[in-house]
């Protein structure tokens, strides 16, 4: 009888607890952690986005001898690096095996055509956004694109509220009103402009401009469309990157031949590429998969 009680240990209401502070705390610190990493992306993408736009500002006025290398070519650039980190991603995730990531671009990708080409529409629009945004920074100094550009964040709410049925409180609206009227006021005349005028022409900043605010629109339901089909699906949003990234090089493709296929005949696809183009690239490439992160961990 003595053996048999033995098997069963009797915990006290003492050890009961110990072990729950120690669950507890343990879960607090995986949300503390999780917190931090969340901001110090933030963090970083802010930082990448603003060092993208005056590299991709300055790469664009900067005179040089021999040609100026192509938006276009850069933006399909852009896009094969994308399918290539998340390819690694992937990769990483399936625990290093060639077999498993094989298996898995087949099962995910090869297997739901369906499913992949809901990408295309997105991925259309990105690519147009990402040639807008050249054109834009050829034609507005750095400081007027990068305010204009948050509009961006006005449009993504109201698809986010017309398409995903979103609701916003009076703090987020207020919010909206202030960014709009913050805007307004850099685009108010001044007298600094008649100094800017003489590199830009009036006829170049309304290009400028519209290239930007067509920008923040397709940036606005491009995003929500994205968001809502990863919330649809439960493929991770590194496939849905690749997807994105195959669609987006062959629209690239395309307007490579359109607009400036004389060109690429003429010097080549890399005309114009040094340095400075390709950390442009990188950097272009490292903050679209920041923010795509960020758009899936946070309610952006």
């Amino acid at each position: 009888m003595t053996s048999q009680l033995n098997k069963y240990v009797i915990l006290s209401p003492r050890t009961y607890n110990s072990q729950s502070d120690i669950r507890t705390k343990k879960a607090n610190e995986d949300k503390t952690m999780s917190a931090n990493l969340k901001y110090l992306s933030l963090g970083i993408l802010v930082f990448q986005t603003t060092s993208l736009v005056l590299t991709m500002r300055y790469s664009r006025t900067l005179k040089e001898e021999g040609p100026r290398y192509l938006s276009s070519t850069a933006v399909v650039v852009a896009e094969l690096l994308k399918i290539m980190a998340c390819i690694l991603l992937v990769y990483k995730d399936s625990k290093c095996s060639l077999r498993a990531l094989n298996r898995i671009l087949h099962d995910e990708i090869l297997n739901k055509p369906m499913e992949t080409l809901k990408l295309a529409i997105p991925s259309g629009i990105y690519t147009l956004q990402n040639n807008l945004l050249y054109v834009a920074l050829s034609n507005l100094d750095a400081a007027t694109y990068q305010v204009t550009y948050q509009l961006k964040i006005l449009t993504t709410a109201l698809f986010s509220v017309s398409m995903l049925s979103k609701k916003l409180g009076v703090y987020q609206w207020l919010s909206l009103v202030i960014l709009m009227t913050g805007v307004a006021f850099v685009q108010w005349p001044s007298d600094s402009q008649e100094l800017n005028s003489k590199e830009l022409s009036a006829g170049s900043q309304f290009v400028g401009l519209m290239a930007v605010l067509t920008a923040c629109f397709s940036s606005g339901f491009a995003g929500v469309y994205f968001e809502k089909i990863l919330k649809e699906t439960k493929q991770s949003v590194w496939i849905r990157n690749i997807q994105l990234g195959f669609f987006g090089s062959i629209f690239g493709l395309m307007g490579v031949y359109v607009y400036d296929g004389e060109l690429v005949s003429k010097n080549g696809f890399f005309q114009g590429y040094n340095r400075l183009t390709w950390i442009v690239v990188v950097l272009q490439e490292v903050c679209g998969q920041l923010f795509q992160a960020q758009e899936a961990d946070l309610d952006i």
